[in-house]
């Protein structure tokens, strides 16, 4: 299910998204009309709609149009994109009136399996913000998977892990949860897990991941998934930390949409 501005949309408003792909998203799993995390996820909306359009938003109004594709019970997989219909290529500066498009899907029930990733040197443009631009992450995915991996795991120039290509990541060194501390997007899943579970932060570079027992990748659609190899270094799926995170997470209330 597809709305724009809360009316169906016409294929003729998406043509501005589809050629120039400017704008920016949030994705939140909405289980029963709740949603783990509903202010950070209406807060990252909002800042990045002054980032990207000098413009405040009306996040009201976007909980407005989310319900409106929302079913009263089970669970769905709801995006929220921010674009300007009218944005010219040529005066970006001029996109100012920002319209909020709203989809749903079918959410995943099942854990997916452990994810096996490779490592390349790559950042997003505006790492902090979650742009629609995706052609970067999906190339650096594709190269991954045609060299027998499932996704990209992003590094900065020195090897210092970042992010996944839609995921954070974290990694548990016997003692603690390791977040990264280099540039990446400050995913909601991730700064609920921080709310709930003790962790440090620290540089972590790809020399580091040998002395780790565990990693896991996290985002709103899958909560937290086991990381089993990264580039030939194996990893544990099964190490008790990645369940104890997955169930604190769990654990967590979802707000009312």
């Amino acid at each position: 299910m597809a709305e724009l501005n809360g009316e169906p949309v016409r294929a003729g408003e998406l043509q501005a998204l589809a050629l120039v792909n400017y704008g920016h998203f949030t994705t939140m799993r909405v289980e029963d009309g709740r949603v783990r995390g509903l202010g950070l996820h209406l807060e990252r909306l909002r800042e990045d709609c002054r980032v990207l359009f000098g413009v405040g938003l009306d996040t009201g109004r976007v909980r407005e149009l989310a319900r409106r594709v929302v079913p009263g019970s089970g669970a769905v997989t709801v995006r929220v994109t921010v674009f300007d219909p009218r944005l010219d290529l040529g005066r970006p500066l001029a996109a100012g009136d920002p319209h909020v498009l709203v989809t749903s899907r079918p959410a995943g029930g099942a854990v997916p399996p452990p994810l096996r990733v490779r490592s390349v040197a790559y950042m997003r443009d505006l790492p902090r913000v979650k742009g629609v631009g995706l052609f970067g992450g999906l190339y650096q995915r594709r190269q991954a998977q045609a060299a027998g991996f499932d996704d990209a795991l992003f590094t900065d120039r020195g090897q210092a892990v970042t992010e996944g290509a839609t995921w954070n990541v974290g990694f548990f060194d016997g003692s603690r949860v390791v977040w990264p501390d280099g540039e990446c997007l400050d995913g909601v899943t991730m700064r609920l897990l921080k709310q709930v579970h003790p962790y440090g932060a620290a540089t972590v570079r790809l020399g580091d991941v040998a002395g780790m027992e565990a990693a896991f990748a996290t985002n709103a659609a899958v909560g937290v998934r086991a990381v089993s190899l990264v580039d030939g270094v194996g990893l544990d799926p099964a190490h008790p930390v990645v369940g104890e995170l997955r169930r604190a997470y769990e654990g967590i209330p979802g707000d009312v949409l």
